[in-house]
Parts: structure tokens; C-alpha cells; sequence
């Protein structure tokens, strides 16, 4: 009997119920020019009790269909990601500044004046 493969990479997304989307890296070497490369490919892994995070560090399992397109499970989570909280009202404050600034630099500039 064969080992199931198991990877380790990145939480990406944690949006849907029970799933995780996991990016993998792996480093090969281009075939003409030698030059080491990273590539990513993203995985959908199950994630029974919805304990995995944005950011986190996480051991997948190769397993049997579990849907369409998941086919691996969270085995551990290696390490917790650091991701900051954003207030949705300081991202609007942000904005709200901008458009009440822009009027002015356009009416500057029709007056000829440097922004």
C-alpha cells in the first residue's frame, strides 16, 4: 500500500463552509535558462472543524474525493498567520477623504495651477 502525499503551504481563503484553499510553493529549475523558479498551485482542502485562518501554515493529506474538487484534508495546523484586523469604517473614512479632496485639485487645475 502507497503513502498518501502530504504539502505543506499557505491558508489563502476560508470563505466557504468546511473548506480551505491552501497555495503551495515549490521551487524548480527552468529547463533552457537554468534559472530557478517558484511556482504556486492551490489546493482545496477539508477542514472539519473550521479552525484554519488567513495566513496560517497548515499540513494537507492527499484523501478520496470528498466533492468536485476537493481531494485533500487539513492534517495540522504548523502555524498561526499574523493577518491585522481593518475596521470597514476606517477604509470608508479613507475614501470619503479622497473624493472630498478631489474637487478641489480639478478646480486648481482648470485654473491652471499645480496640483
Amino acid at each position: 500500500m502507497g503513502q498518501r502525499r502530504v504539502l505543506q503551504g499557505v491558508v489563502v481563503s476560508d470563505k466557504m463552509q468546511k473548506t480551505v484553499v491552501v497555495a503551495v510553493e515549490r521551487r524548480t529549475m527552468h529547463p533552457l535558462y537554468r534559472k530557478t523558479i517558484t511556482r504556486t498551485k492551490r489546493y482545496k482542502a477539508h477542514d472539519e472543524h473550521n479552525e484554519c485562518r488567513i495566513g496560517d501554515i497548515v499540513r494537507i493529506e492527499e484523501t478520496r474525493p470528498l466533492s468536485r474538487e476537493k481531494r485533500w484534508r487539513v492534517i495540522e495546523i504548523v502555524q498561526r498567520g499574523e493577518v491585522p484586523e481593518i475596521e470597514a469604517d476606517l477604509i470608508g473614512r479613507e475614501l470619503e477623504e479622497d473624493v472630498q479632496a478631489a474637487p478641489s485639485r480639478v478646480a486648481g487645475a482648470a485654473e491652471g495651477e499645480t496640483p
